[in-house]
């Protein structure tokens, strides 16, 4: 990892392992995306505190802080990228197949409840399409996998990836029309 280019998996691995955190990668990168697609800002919060994560370790560390600030900033931008850039941050596509779909089930969980932290008032004026995406995460994040066909099973994968990536961005652009606070969560 550089100090300029983007946060990865496991650079959040890292991370989650040295404050013990007790989540996931993908469930804390979900939990963030969800938080900022909600309508929630980070201005004068850190990241630890508007997800409500404790670790075992008292203070992570200046570089901890920076690397979680990045990650914000990165979530914020990449969520409202207009040429709909945005991915749910899960492990290579080298990794085995069920470890890749654990991570979707995670990254889904932290979502729904980053997305519950944000708690803004237009979560009530949300679109039946919106509400139905949030459904459908729900049902993502309840999920578990019987694996058969490896070549059927990846395929899909990539379209359930490709649905939650679609629907953050959704219920992003959704949330923050109507909660003028969450544009200025990108600088």
């Amino acid at each position: 990892m550089t100090a300029t280019g983007p946060v990865g998996h496991d650079d959040i691995d890292a991370l989650i392992m040295r404050l013990q955190l007790g989540t996931e990668a993908s469930e804390l990168h979900g939990s963030l995306c969800g938080y900022l697609a909600g309508g929630g800002s980070l201005h004068g919060t850190s990241v630890l505190a508007a997800l409500q994560l404790d670790g075992e370790v008292t203070e992570p560390s200046a570089s901890d802080e920076a690397l979680l600030e990045r990650l914000a900033r990165q979530c914020a931008t990449e969520l409202a990228d207009p040429e709909l850039g945005f991915e749910p941050l899960l492990p290579e596509d080298d990794r085995p197949l069920a470890e890749r779909a654990e991570a979707m089930v995670d990254w889904c969980r932290g979502f729904l409840g980053g997305f519950g932290l944000a708690g803004t008032s237009a979560h009530a004026q949300l679109s039946e399409e919106a509400q139905e995406i949030l459904r459908d995460l729900g049902t993502i994040a309840g999920s578990s996998f019987d694996f058969g066909s490896e070549e059927e099973d990846e395929d899909s994968l990539i379209e359930v990836q490709e649905f939650v990536r679609v629907g953050a961005m959704l219920l992003h652009t959704e949330c923050t029309a109507h909660d003028g606070s969450a544009s200025d969560t990108v600088h």
